[in-house]
Parts: structure tokens; C-alpha cells; sequence
């Protein structure tokens, strides 16, 4: 008990310590503009002064902690060994070697995809590689930039527990990568899965936790019964989502922006949780988010949040 209690004081001194300000993330770096989750992507995150990059997690089968969305090679991203593009979801992450995953250029959206046509803008980087997350912390000390934070996912499911390591196992790896860099004070671990946030909480309390919410993943099964993403912490059982997330001892909560209302909002303020929306591109909710009082904002579009936050001051 007395190690549960020292793990929610830490994190709850950590929460405050970042909640003097608001929180400007770029999704999977700046998606809107360079290649998701790339080391390009990241240096124009930064070039446009973002306060956190955002970011997803795999581990591969040699157990590299990689940058990646999809728990496959996603088609509509990656050209093979041979330059072409691929016609159906790729190898799990799991199921390569670094050394394998760095055949895949990850630089250039498809042609005619849905995707290319929803980030018209995305400036391709021929050449690109599917980084580590390593890469990620290199680039940010080299970058001089020592209050620059990053917003790291475990990308895993409930729905395809052989897809990746086991939630402890992705966990511990994680821990270990973001600790031997120095990075755990400047880093949160964020997942729609809170079974990997309850182990975070429990084996390195000094590593902030970020509960992620989505419609899909908050219903619950046909049966009736929870929601697998939710580690047991279900709102139906506790009164609400923003409930939900402080019994599960979390202090961040990034819910979906389209299910936020202001009386969410309220609620997760009266109970001391920092409220971060995801992701968040046009304008116009950018501004509605902004005057509702949100701690932050997720966005592929971090240059267009800057503006946003540059009229209200």
C-alpha cells in the first residue's frame, strides 16, 4: 500500500510540475507536413516549436523499441526491397529484425490512397526509415532543446494479444529504453490499452501515465460485459470515463475531441486530471477546444495550433 501511495504522489507532482502551461503536441511528430513517426517528421515538429512530439511505440523481434503506427507495416506508408509499393497490411513489427525493418521506406504516401488525400501537404522524404525510439531522444539532445517532452504509445491490443509482446513484457521494455536515455522526467506513456499504464505506474512511478479514450474503445462487449482495453477500470462501473481514469490512478486523461463537452471537461478538472484532446486539425475546433479551457492539444498540424494559441494571447 505504502508503494501504491508514494506511486500516486509522485505522479500527482509530476502532473502539476507540466500543467503550468498548455501543451502543444504534434501527432506522430507533424503528420499534416513530413512522414508520421520519422526522424524528418520530428525535426520540423520541432522547427515549429511544439512543447511535446507525440509518438508510437512497437518492439521488434530482436526487441528494438521502434516508432511505428500500425502493429503491421501499414501499405498505404511503405514501399519493400524492391520500391514498390505494398498491396495488403505488411509483416506484424514483431515479426522483423531492426536490421529487416529498415529495408522499408517509410518517406512518401501512396498515390490515390485515402490517406495521401487526407494529408494532401505531407512533403515525402524519399529514403526514410522506420526509426528507433532511441533516434527520437538523440535527435532531441542534439537539438539543444532540453524542455522538449515527448508522448510515447504503446501500440498493442486486447484484440491480438499475438501481435506483440504480452503488456508487461512491451511495458518493462519501454521502461528500459526510456531510462537508460535519461528520458522518464521528460517522457509520458500513453495507450487506448490501460493495462500497460497500470504497469507503468506500478514499475516506474517517475514515468507520467496518459489514458487514451476513444468510443470504440470505452463500449462495452456484446455480451455486456467490459471493455478489454480498459484493465478493469470501466465508466459504467465508476460513473464516468473521467472517473474512471482516477480510479485507475491516472492524472492525464486524452479523450477523442469529438466526445469531449464541456461537462466532461468540468468534471475532469474537479478531479485534478490534465485534459489533452486528440487529434485535433481544423482550426475551428482547435479555437472551441481552446476557449473550453483544454491543458493541450494533439494535432498533425502543429502549425496551425501555434497560430490558433497566437491569437488568444
Amino acid at each position: 500500500m505504502r508503494t501504491l501511495h508514494a506511486a500516486a504522489l509522485i505522479a500527482t507532482l509530476l502532473a502539476s510540475t507540466w500543467a503550468h502551461a498548455f501543451d502543444l503536441q504534434g501527432h506522430r511528430g507533424a503528420r499534416g507536413l513530413a512522414p508520421e513517426n520519422s526522424v524528418p517528421g520530428w525535426k520540423k515538429a520541432i522547427e515549429l516549436g511544439v512543447d511535446t512530439i507525440e509518438c508510437d511505440m512497437g518492439v521488434t523481434r530482436d526487441g528494438v523499441v521502434v516508432v511505428h503506427h500500425d502493429l503491421r507495416l501499414n501499405q498505404d506508408i511503405t514501399r519493400g526491397p524492391d520500391g514498390q509499393w505494398l498491396d495488403k497490411p505488411g509483416p506484424l513489427i514483431r515479426e522483423l529484425s531492426f536490421a529487416e525493418l529498415q529495408q522499408y521506406d517509410v518517406g512518401r504516401l501512396k498515390p490515390g490512397s485515402k490517406y495521401a488525400q487526407d494529408f494532401a501537404e505531407q512533403q515525402p522524404v524519399d529514403g526514410t526509415r522506420i526509426p528507433k525510439l532511441a533516434d527520437l531522444f538523440e535527435l532531441a539532445k542534439a537539438s539543444g532543446k532540453a524542455d522538449l517532452r515527448f508522448d510515447c504509445e504503446t501500440k498493442l491490443s486486447p484484440l491480438e494479444p499475438d501481435a506483440t509482446l504480452p503488456p508487461e513484457a512491451f511495458a518493462k521494455r519501454v521502461i528500459d529504453e526510456i531510462r537508460q536515455h535519461g528520458m522518464a522526467e521528460r517522457t509520458m506513456i500513453q495507450s487506448f490499452d490501460w493495462r500497460t499504464l497500470q504497469i507503468v505506474q506500478e514499475l516506474a512511478p517517475e514515468i507520467r501515465t496518459m489514458y487514451l479514450s476513444s468510443p470504440r474503445t470505452l463500449k462495452p462487449e456484446p455480451d455486456g460485459k467490459p471493455s478489454p482495453w480498459l484493465a478493469g477500470f470501466a465508466p459504467e462501473q465508476h460513473g464516468s470515463v473521467p472517473k474512471a481514469v482516477k480510479a485507475a490512478g491516472g492524472t492525464i486523461w486524452a479523450p477523442n475531441q469529438t466526445y469531449l463537452t464541456p461537462e466532461l471537461l468540468a468534471e475532469a478538472k474537479s478531479l485534478g486530471l490534465t485534459v489533452i484532446p486528440w487529434t485535433v486539425n481544423q482550426p475551428e475546433m482547435m479555437r472551441k477546444l481552446i476557449d473550453m479551457g483544454v491543458d493541450g492539444i494533439i494535432s498533425d498540424r502543429p502549425d496551425l495550433l501555434q497560430r490558433e494559441l497566437q491569437r488568444k494571447r
